[in-house]
């Protein structure tokens, strides 16, 4: 959770409206040299694919290692808009470890909900004011035990090293640290795009992430490293928010605002500016924190008990507001891809007014990606459905968002979930979802919806 600045802000301040010290700092450099980019990564100072299509992250933090059995969340925070999740880890250091096999389930919940992951170590927060906090080293053995789960994910996956990893006392420290930690896992076999946080928890108010920021992007070889600041008290006037960001943009230099809020104990961000300025910079945010914040910042939960039909007034604002995440969203490109061909429509006989679409949107080894739309193609609403398909391959599905499946053999059985259950006339809704396969991946031919025969295709 987020910690109350140890020393007076306000007196400081005036660093962040100085000039510009990243200007005096050597030109961006060129990529040349750079390895060559395997999903996403930085080109031009911005955040991109692999096929090179701009991604800008709109979304949250979701307290995963504090809550692991809040599996649903993923799918929540996607079905209100969102197309990235900024995921809380640990190393183990102070609280329970997230080992390989549970990074890896959180990896395929990513994919299977369509957002791209941000994966972070939280026990760093701090380190040096904070009891208990861990060095970016340590963090960086962590991202190293964990290696399997990631490796090959390099479209889904951003790796943001450590949580604000420098209180105020030893903020001097993080560059010498933070280029350490980008070569070791470079040096690692890691070809992920890096996000790393400022100092000062996370609110860089001493400006030495914004001085220096030139010189770790150099550092890494792969030239794919994005800076992340947390905007709380520090940044409580519209004056001093777009001065950071534009810092960073006119050094072409990436940045997103890896945590916000709306209001905070050591003072009142200014979210209205820091929503409008991101939209019209094209910087990417995730707002801090889906649910289950501890009681003294409790007024940072976005949902109620991470309930999605019982938002806050700050998972409103965010979720609905003026540039927020509906309104401004855009799902990564790697999700809509084409699959294999499902080959020739059957001739069906429909029996009810429905039509479904299936679609393979990806494939990976034995695993695959897709997505199913079913539409009311008659003059009344749907309240609440069961869709039956038969895989003909032998395929199973693995995780699923917008339906929860069944499966029995070959056939599945897919019940509507509360924000899919109402299909309007003449709209549809869509469910997606992982699966494993094995030889072939044929789509199935027949879907039945209520038990009735729809249309295909």
């Amino acid at each position: 959770m987020k910690k109350r600045i140890a020393v007076t802000v306000t007196a400081l301040l005036g660093l962040l409206l100085s000039p510009l010290a990243v200007a005096a700092q050597a030109e961006t450099p060129s990529p040349d040299g750079a390895e060559a980019a395997t999903g996403l990564h930085v080109s031009d100072g911005r955040l991109v694919e692999g096929n090179g299509s701009d991604f800008v992250m709109r979304g949250v933090n979701h307290a995963h290692t504090w809550y692991p059995s809040e599996t649903g969340s993923l799918a929540d925070i996607k079905s209100l808009g969102a197309n990235t999740v900024r995921v809380v880890l640990s190393s183990g250091d102070r609280w329970t470890k997230n080992d390989t096999a549970d990074v890896r389930s959180v990896v395929d919940q990513c994919k299977a909900n369509r957002v791209i992951c941000v994966l972070e170590v939280h026990d760093t927060t701090g380190y040096g004011d904070q009891d208990g906090a861990t060095t970016l080293a340590r963090a960086v053995d962590y991202w190293l035990s964990v290696q399997s789960a990631l490796t090959g994910e390099e479209d889904y996956v951003v790796v943001n090293i450590g949580n604000e990893p420098f209180g105020n006392n030893n903020a001097s420290q993080w560059t010498a640290d933070t280029k350490a930690a980008i070569a070791e896992l470079r040096d690692g076999g890691f070809d992920h795009a890096l996000m790393v946080d400022a100092p000062n928890w996370g609110q860089d108010w001493s400006g030495t992430m914004r001085d220096n920021a030139a010189s770790v992007f150099a550092s890494d070889p792969d030239r794919n490293t994005v800076f992340s600041i947390h905007m709380y008290g520090v940044y409580d006037t519209a004056a001093e928010i777009r001065s950071y960001l534009g810092a960073f943009v006119s050094s072409g230099l990436p940045l997103v605002v890896g945590e916000f809020g709306h209001d905070h104990s050591d003072g009142n961000p200014d979210e209205d500016t820091i929503f409008s300025e991101t939209r019209a910079l094209g910087l990417g945010y995730l707002g801090w924190s889906w649910s289950g914040n501890s009681a003294d910042v409790g007024y940072l939960d976005m949902a109620n008990g991470f309930d999605a039909g019982s938002l806050t007034s700050w998972g409103r604002r965010i979720f609905n507001g003026a540039d927020g995440i509906a309104q401004t969203a855009e799902e990564a490109t790697v999700y809509s891809g084409s699959g294999e061909d499902p080959g020739p429509s059957p001739d069906p006989e429909p029996d009810a007014d429905c039509a479904v679409g299936y679609q393979v949107t990806s494939h990976w080894n034995d695993g695959f990606q897709g997505k199913v739309t079913v539409r009311n193609t008659g003059s009344s609403a749907i309240d609440g459905w069961s869709l039956e398909w038969t895989f003909p391959s032998g395929q199973s599905v693995t995780a699923m968002w917008g339906g929860t499946a069944d499966q029995s053999g070959a056939d599945v059985t897919v019940t509507s979930v509360s924000w899919t259950q109402r299909i309007a006339a003449g709209s549809s809704i869509e469910i997606g979802f992982t699966g494993r396969w094995n030889g072939s991946n044929n789509s199935p031919t027949a879907f039945a919806l209520n038990e009735a025969a729809c249309t295909v295709g």
